[in-house]
């Protein structure tokens, strides 16, 4: 957990809700005041008032959710962890989408159960590597993941929420998108389905395949990693700028020998931004 700074103070912070929509429709901007603890912190101490804030307005006694993993996530498991001891909420069962947060769910004593296909799952949360303005298309998966942890699963728990929120920092939620998009792809012909994404991005991105362990390399070095549905990882290395997620994403999804990827698309869905001022931007869709 995060230490704080020496100077905090309790007071009603602006949280500005933005009720987003689609390019040529028209969007609401509101303003409302409600009250958090704001300190003088690094990103770790105002990611906790995002999952806090996200507990505290999203989850409710009697739901099923979806447990997603990253720092963020850890924070509102360990928060919903403590909420469910106190007894201020009660019968609440999560779903975790990785190893990890079915790992911190256990430490936090929220009872779990198992995703199929058919979880009825009332409400998500989890963070993201990056986020579109505007039409809140995420990328997940960006950061090296353990051989037994699933995007594919991630997706979808996701996908089957009925409501789902993204945590981030605020540099993560940009018109200007950069970086990679992981790509799960079928391990066999692996290379030919890297040449083929190679050639649709020509010029404006490298692939390469991702490694377990040592040194990475378009190959994936000596261990390349295997996910536990048998499957490769490429890294989609975009070298210009990502003009739109979505027309990204159903140009891999025709590609031969793509199993899925790290965009997810998912409506209705709200965005909390941990402000570097220590207010949070909340963001709907």
């Amino acid at each position: 957990m995060a230490s704080l700074a020496t100077s905090t103070l309790v007071y009603s912070t602006p949280v500005r809700i933005k009720t987003s929509s689609k390019p040529g429709s028209s969007s609401r901007t509101c303003k409302k005041t409600v009250p958090f603890l704001v300190t003088r912190a690094d990103s770790s101490s105002l990611l906790l008032d995002a999952a806090k804030h996200t507990v505290d307005k999203h989850i409710q006694s009697g739901m099923v959710v979806g447990l997603g993993s990253g720092q963020a996530s850890g924070m509102a498991i360990q928060y919903l962890g403590r909420l469910l001891r106190a007894g201020a909420l009660k019968d609440v069962v999560g779903v975790p989408m990785s190893v990890t947060s079915a790992s911190e769910a256990a430490k936090a004593g929220i009872p779990l159960d198992v995703y199929q296909d058919s979880s009825q799952i009332d409400f998500a949360f989890d963070d993201a590597d990056i986020i579109e303005e505007e039409t809140l298309v995420a990328i997940i998966g960006r950061q090296k993941s353990q051989a037994d942890e699933s995007i594919i699963q991630k997706k979808s728990i996701l996908n089957a929420a009925k409501k789902l929120v993204f945590m981030i920092t605020e540099n993560k939620y940009t018109g200007s998108l950069e970086g990679s998009i992981p790509v799960l792809v079928q391990a066999l012909n692996w290379m030919e389905t890297a040449e083929e994404i190679d050639d649709l991005f020509l010029g404006d991105a490298e692939v390469w395949r991702r490694s377990s362990i040592g040194q990475a390399d378009p190959m994936g070095g000596d261990f390349p990693l295997i996910t536990r549905e048998g499957h490769n990882v490429l890294d989609v290395i975009f070298t210009s700028p990502i003009q739109s997620l979505d027309e990204v994403a159903e140009s891999l999804d025709k590609v031969d020998g793509v199993v899925d990827h790290g965009v997810i698309s998912k409506l209705p869905c709200t965005v909390v931004i941990a402000a570097e001022s220590g207010g949070l931007n909340i963001v709907d869709r």
